[in-house]
């Protein structure tokens, strides 16, 4: 098992919600973490059948442990209610885990009104895959752990499931859309857009539906934490703010299959892509699990200039390309930034290999293996 980075603490005096995408291995940690905890899985028929036809078996649970697991929260949005009152009137402690919120949002639930905490694991990081990791691998396979360590002949079939299975539990099931073949297709289009703006108006032609259909099925991939938006940073003086939004997966071998994608090598395309994907999942998981919460977006000149991430307001930009060679053109976009704002902490261009250094523009270029290291020593942001 994977020691997971997340903040969570093995002495847990505080309610908390943890969200994360389906097989991101949040049931595994915390079974880990919690092997004395009251788990209840929604997972399983007979359990979800009962607390279904009476969610206030909830309240008479009578338990020794110092907390209560609920696993696919999600499916029983009344028993957020139930959770509410048990917090109020019993003082128990629950995590409450799921793989998607839309269904508890869309339908009002009892969101706790801030009595849980909220955290969010991602699929594994490299300093969590720690001396085994390969990056080519983790571009191949993708982020979630058991496609990660899933074998070359079994990678496919597993991820054609992990979709299949998606389609019809997390979309399906939950009445998210009317007719679940378009939106299959919309879900290969999207994967064909990770990493870029997002039109939706030229989504919404091209699938034959309203724009309006067009933004709510990138919504459910959101709300559904398969995907996840990167804004444009808009706190800049004197220019008129933009409204492109850039769109990622959450997970590389989720857009591999979607797109049809062969194997992935270093010096085509498709592999500068899916190296600004992974910069990108990496940074993440840094800001969530130290604790920064820094805003992440990414920075447009005037001139169109751009570049790829911003952490917060200025304190670090950095620049994913997955080449070996350096070329003047790579550096475009934080030279025009470090021009406009000169007080901006790091400017970093992250390469696929190639020898780290500090140029006398005073920005940093990183191998990914270095990079690996300076993000999570805490060096760049």
């Amino acid at each position: 098992m994977y020691k997971r980075l997340i903040s969570l603490k093995e002495n847990v005096r505080r309610s908390f919600f943890l969200w994360g995408p389906r097989q991101s291995g949040k049931s595994t940690l915390l079974r880990a973490l919690y092997p004395d905890a009251k788990f209840i899985d929604l997972l399983q028929s007979d359990v979800f059948a009962s607390y279904v036809r009476r969610p206030a078996l909830l309240r008479d649970l009578d338990v020794r442990a110092s907390l209560i697991v609920i696993d696919e929260v999600q499916k029983i949005p009344e028993l957020l209610d139930e959770v509410h009152w048990c917090l109020e009137n019993q003082k128990r402690i629950f995590a409450l885990c799921g793989s998607s919120a839309r269904k508890l949002k869309r339908g009002h639930a009892n969101l706790l009104g801030g009595r849980a905490l909220r955290y969010e694991l991602y699929g594994l990081s490299a300093k969590e895959i720690g001396d085994d990791f390969d990056l080519l691998r983790l571009l191949n396979h993708g982020y979630l752990p058991s496609h990660y360590d899933c074998s070359e002949q079994d990678l496919k079939r597993q991820l054609l499931s992990y979709v299949g299975d998606y389609l019809k539990e997390e979309v399906a099931a939950e009445g998210l859309v009317r007719n679940l073949t378009v939106f299959s297709d919309f879900l290969s289009m999207a994967a064909l857009s990770d990493s870029e703006q997002i039109n939706f108006a030229s989504f919404a032609r091209d699938l034959g539906v309203s724009s309006h259909t067009s933004k709510e099925y990138f919504n459910i991939l959101i709300d559904t934490l398969i995907a996840w938006y990167l804004p444009l940073y808009r706190h800049r003086p004197k220019r008129k703010a933009a409204a492109s939004t850039k769109f990622y997966f959450s997970d590389v071998g989720i857009v591999n299959l979607l797109a049809k994608r062969n194997l992935i090598e270093p010096g085509s395309e498709i592999f500068g892509k899916a190296f600004e994907n992974w910069v990108a999942h990496e940074i993440r998981c840094y800001n969530q699990y130290r604790d920064h919460f820094h805003e992440l977006s990414y920075w447009l000149s005037e001139r169109g200039e751009e570049v790829d991430f911003l952490i917060g307001d200025y304190i670090c930009a950095i620049e994913a390309k997955g080449v070996t060679r350096l070329r003047d053109e790579y550096f475009r976009g934080l030279r025009a930034l470090g021009q406009e704002q000169p007080a901006v902490n790091n400017r970093v261009l992250v390469v696929y290999e190639g020898e780290s250094l500090q140029r006398d523009d005073g920005i940093r270029v990183l191998n990914h293996r270095d990079f690996v290291k300076e993000l999570w020593a805490g060096n760049l942001f």
